[in-house]
C-alpha cells in the first residue's frame, strides 16, 4: 500500500523552502476558500486567483487540490503533535500534559475546522488517500501506546486490554470523531471547556483506572519487563 507521505509527494511538484512566499500564498487562499466552500467546489483558477499567481505557476508547486490540503493538514498536525508531547514523553503530571493535549486539540479544530473537516469529508469520499489519514493518525496512536507501555511497565497504569495499542486506537479516534462533530456543531455538542472535561477523563479512567495516575510503586517492574515489545 503506498504511504501517506508517498501520496504527498507525489502531489507536491517541489519540495517546499522554508519562507517560498508563493507557496504560503497558495495554502493562505486555501484556507480562506474552504472557510466559504468545500474542496469539491474550488478550482484551480480560484487558488491561483487567491495567491496573485498563474494557473501555470500553480503547478509549479503542487500537483492538484488534494495536495494543497495535505500540505494543510501536515502542518496542523505537527500543531498537535507538538502539543501532545508532554504526555508522550513521560510528564510526571499525567492529567495535566493529557488536559493540555486535548485542550490544544479542540482549540485547533476550532480555529481551523474548515480545513480539518475538509480532509475527513474529502477522505472519507475518496479511498486512494486514505493511507495519507491513516498515517496522521497513526502517529499519535503509536506514540499513545508507547506511552501506555511505560508506565504500565512502571507500575503507574495498571494492566488494561492486551495490547495498549489497542487502547491508544480508540482513545484517538474518539478524539477525531468528538472533535469532527463538535466543530460542525451538531447537537448534541459541547463546549470546548466540557469537551476537554470529559476527553481528559476518559483518557485518565482507561488509561490510569483513576482521575489521579499511581504514583510508582517501590519495587516496580523495571522498564522492558512485562509487556510485549509491540501492541
Amino acid at each position: 500500500m503506498e504511504s501517506g507521505a508517498a501520496i504527498a509527494s507525489r502531489g507536491r511538484r517541489r519540495r517546499p523552502r522554508k519562507g517560498d512566499l508563493k507557496e504560503e500564498a497558495i495554502l493562505g487562499a486555501a484556507e480562506r476558500l474552504l472557510s466559504e466552500k468545500p474542496l469539491s467546489d474550488i478550482s484551480i483558477d480560484e487558488l491561483a486567483r487567491g495567491a496573485e499567481i498563474s494557473r501555470p505557476a500553480f503547478y509549479f508547486y503542487f500537483g492538484s487540490k488534494d495536495a494543497v490540503l495535505q500540505a494543510l493538514v501536515e502542518r496542523i498536525a505537527d500543531e498537535a503533535y507538538r502539543a501532545s508531547e508532554k504526555w508522550i514523553a513521560g510528564s510526571e503530571d499525567p492529567e495535566e500534559a493529557i488536559r493540555e493535549a486535548v485542550a490544544a486539540g479542540a482549540k485547533l479544530w476550532r480555529d481551523r475546522g474548515p480545513v480539518l473537516r475538509a480532509a475527513v469529508q474529502t477522505w472519507e469520499m475518496d479511498p486512494a488517500l486514505h493511507p495519507f489519514w491513516e498515517q496522521v493518525v497513526n502517529r499519535f496512536v503509536e506514540s499513545s501506546a508507547e506511552r501506555i507501555r511505560r508506565d504500565r511497565r512502571a507500575g503507574t497504569a495498571p494492566p488494561g486490554p492486551r495490547s495498549p495499542k489497542a487502547l491508544a486506537t480508540a482513545l484517538i479516534w474518539m478524539n477525531e470523531r468528538c472533535f469532527y462533530t463538535t466543530s460542525l456543531g451538531l447537537g448534541p455538542s459541547l463546549s470546548d471547556r466540557e469537551l476537554t472535561d470529559t476527553l481528559t477523563t476518559v483518557w485518565m479512567r482507561a488509561v490510569y483506572r483513576s482521575d489521579a495516575p499511581a504514583q510508582e510503586p517501590a519495587g516496580a517492574v523495571p522498564e522492558g519487563a512485562g509487556e510485549p515489545a509491540s501492541g
